[in-house]
């Protein structure tokens, strides 16, 4: 057993032997030049002496013999430049790829933009028709809820026909009853004794007639209340509230013309809560005459006056608290005509009324209030809250001549004011803008 261990041992060291030569052969590099032109160790340096008498050099300088980890670090030294000669390249390739990247991308932008900014386009106006057809089913919707608060009316206006035929039926029974038991107690004296309980049973049915009458008729005003809080006049859509009384609530309008006018027709649509002893509608002024055209309430009578207070035209009775009243005033200058007209019809009217006058441009035209001499609208106006108008209106209307009767009667209709509209004010058309707590209602 001995023996084997040492030829193994033997063997091992030799292969290190061989190993190291092989790897001194391998790496061993001759980093020393050949100056064979060196002063030699020991010798003098060069003199003034001439060329032939100069000693030359025996034999060229040995190179320095390097040992082991020289070897090593020389060959790492090696492998650190290899490596950066490595990442040299691979960032040359980095950037010649990303700038290949860059061009095929700037020819894709260049090529697709159009179709980009087409789909764009596209899905703009999808959303914009989608946004217009919600708005169109929300209308269809506030149509559909208004026809069926007017169909529930036409329904209890139904009832109420059947109940009020019902009650007649039951009346010319009664009467033909009575009749013909008139005429047998004549003819037949035993008939003439009519039992009690007949009696009786007239009596109960007269009484239900009377209840049946009385519910109807509850039913109905509660029906008219209704129509007349929901529903606005003339067909329109849309109306003006004046929640309260006060100087800050108003609303100013905006001519489409001038109103350097010779004549005017002014209509509109009002629903008072309270008409006080001045109540203003519709007003116009300018600096020197703040009162050029008004249409004012006082209770329950209508005032419209021309160039001034002084001239003046009044209706008394004309107009009822929270009920819609259509009001019109003409005036034409060549004979100082003035009228007023509720409801379609004329109620009052007079001449001599600012004969020969010419309405200024450059006024001021307001609804609910009017501009005093002094001040203008505003928060700390001079405004008198008394004046101000509360409650609804609608269907506002100026012309520049005198309309005929048949045309104010047609305004004043269900389905007038709203769809003729005015060539100086217009409803839905002209600017008016609503100011304070005023506001825009369906």
């Amino acid at each position: 057993m001995t023996l084997p261990r040492v030829l193994l041992v033997c063997l091992v060291c030799c292969c290190s032997v061989l190993l190291t030569r092989c790897y001194e052969d391998d790496i061993e590099v001759n980093y020393a030049d050949n100056f064979y032109n060196e002063i030699a160790e020991g010798a003098q340096p060069e003199s003034n002496q001439p060329p032939s008498e100069a000693a030359p050099t025996t034999s060229p300088c040995k190179s320095p013999e390097f040992s082991k980890w020289d070897k090593l670090f020389t060959m790492l030294e090696n492998s650190q430049m290899k490596e950066n000669m490595l990442l040299q390249y691979a960032d040359n390739i980095i950037k010649v790829e990303l700038q290949t990247l860059r061009g095929e991308m700037l020819q894709f932008v260049a090529n697709y933009a159009g179709g980009c900014s087409s789909a764009v386009d596209t899905a703009g106006r999808r959303l914009a028709l989608q946004l217009e057809m919600k708005l169109a089913q929300a209308t269809d919707r506030m149509k559909e809820a208004n026809a069926e608060q007017r169909a529930h009316q036409e329904a209890l206006l139904q009832q109420l026909v059947v109940v009020s035929r019902a009650q007649a039926t039951r009346l010319t029974k009664l009467e033909s009853t009575c009749l013909s038991a008139s005429a047998n107690g004549a003819a037949d004296r035993s008939v003439r004794q009519v039992p009690a309980v007949e009696g009786g049973q007239l009596e109960k049915s007269l009484t239900a007639m009377a209840t049946d009458l009385q519910k109807a008729r509850a039913q109905l005003d509660r029906s008219l209340r209704s129509a007349e809080r929901h529903f606005l006049p003339s067909g329109c859509e849309m109306a003006l509230l004046f929640p309260m009384r006060s100087r800050r609530i108003y609303a100013m309008v905006t001519p489409d013309a001038d109103m350097g006018l010779h004549s005017f027709t002014v209509c509109l649509w009002a629903k008072v809560r309270e008409a006080l002893n001045k109540t203003v509608l519709f007003s116009y002024g300018s600096k020197k005459n703040p009162f050029e055209i008004q249409l004012v309430l006082s209770g329950q009578s209508l005032l419209f006056t021309v160039g001034g207070e002084a001239h003046l035209v009044e209706a008394g009775k004309a107009v009822m608290d929270g009920q819609w009243s259509h009001v019109c005033g003409t005036w034409s200058s060549e004979e100082g005509l003035a009228a007023l007209w509720v409801n379609g019809l004329k109620v009052a009217s007079s001449s001599g009324v600012a004969e020969g006058h010419v309405l200024p441009e450059g006024g001021t035209m307001s609804l609910g209030q009017e501009k005093n001499g002094c001040c203008s609208f505003g928060f700390d106006s001079g405004a008198d809250p008394k004046l101000a108008f509360a409650g609804k209106m609608t269907g506002v209307n100026l012309w520049d001549r005198v309309l005929g009767e048949e045309e104010i009667f047609q305004n004043a209709q269900r389905e007038g004011s709203c769809s003729s509209r005015g060539n100086v004010v217009g409803w839905g058309v002209s600017e008016i803008i609503p100011h304070g707590g005023a506001q825009y209602i369906n």
